[in-house]
């Protein structure tokens, strides 16, 4: 699917659509499935910036983990939802993103999180810093 690159001006954002396998025995969304949906969002955010995980991996010898993540639920989600998830990113340490996210039902506010994701050496699992291509498609966001 192609996608224009994303702005600094406006949130990029990914389709998901709630299906039977994602919603509990009532029909609403299993709460931990919004990570899965935030996590597919920001993997299609890094492709539109032109990158993956396998091309970051083989060219810097880098990957991404997440470091923590905290969600606030606000509204349920349910089976056949169309959804639009959102990545706002914003500057974090050398080595680091906080990524900001909501998931959105007709502009509605359902969900909201915050990642905090860490470049790691691919072979150390150790920190490292973001590489300085990567940081000019973000925008150029100063780094703590």
């Amino acid at each position: 699917m192609d996608r224009p690159a994303p702005s600094a001006a406006a949130p990029f954002t990914w389709p998901v659509r709630i299906y039977y396998e994602d919603t509990d025995a009532g029909g609403v969304v299993y709460y931990a499935n919004y990570l899965r949906y935030m996590e597919r969002a920001r993997t299609e955010w890094l492709r539109a910036l032109g990158w993956d995980q396998t091309g970051l991996a083989r060219e810097f010898g880098i990957l991404f983990i997440v470091r923590s993540a905290a969600i606030e639920y606000l509204r349920p989600g349910r089976l056949d939802d169309a959804l639009a998830v959102t990545v706002e990113p914003h500057a974090g340490g050398a080595s680091s993103l906080r990524l900001v996210q909501r998931v959105l039902r007709g502009g509605e506010e359902i969900a909201r999180g915050e990642v905090a994701v860490v470049c790691v050496n691919t072979e150390t699992l150790r920190p490292v810093r973001i590489p300085a291509a990567l940081v000019r498609l973000l925008g150029g966001m100063e780094q703590a």
